[in-house]
């Protein structure tokens, strides 16, 4: 009876792998963490620490008097603009503990865009193939899928605290 669960167990993970699998070759381009490599570290960029949360924590944007705030859990925030704000809450949403933000404050608006639809086009696959399998496999496909794109994004990781700057200008003097 023992060999029989640790088969059905086995065959369950590889159902998951094969489904996760799956999901990731039909997101092609659209894999958060390889956005993330591609167009976001492959720029100048700060590093940015979000707070650690759990599973079930929510993550809202808030419009306040003293501007946008991310709030994630119970800890808030404070972003310069609403882009930013809408960049940090998908990797709040995928889990990761620190990130690059662009210094390119103009690139983060398209970035957001893309990292945004892409988390929910990930979250709509994953409750598309685990359909008529019940909740319980949907919520290993929807774990799995998340931790393999934070730890694909820890392994590419958040950069430099401070951008480098090059200063190859020279002032004359008067």
């Amino acid at each position: 009876m023992e060999t029989r669960a640790r088969t059905s167990q086995k065959q369950r993970a590889a159902s998951v792998e094969a489904t996760v699998a799956e999901i990731k070759d039909s997101l092609g381009e659209m894999w958060p963490p390889r956005i993330y490599r591609e167009r976001v570290r492959a720029e100048r960029t700060r590093a940015y620490s979000l707070p650690a949360t759990s599973r079930n924590a929510r993550i809202e944007i808030q419009h306040t008097l003293l501007g946008i705030e991310l709030k994630v859990g119970r800890r808030r925030l404070l972003c310069p603009d609403l882009a930013t704000a809408r960049y940090l809450a998908t990797f709040a949403r995928l889990g990761c503990k620190s990130v690059a933000v662009p210094y390119d404050i103009t690139r983060i608006s398209r970035l957001a865009d893309d990292l945004e639809s892409a988390f929910y086009r990930m979250m709509l696959l994953a409750e598309h193939a685990s359909e008529g399998r019940g909740k319980g496999f949907h919520r290993r496909v929807r774990a799995r899928l998340l931790h393999d794109a934070r730890r694909e994004i820890e392994e590419i990781g958040p950069g430099p605290a401070i951008p480098q700057f090059n200063q190859n200008t020279r002032q004359r003097r008067a």
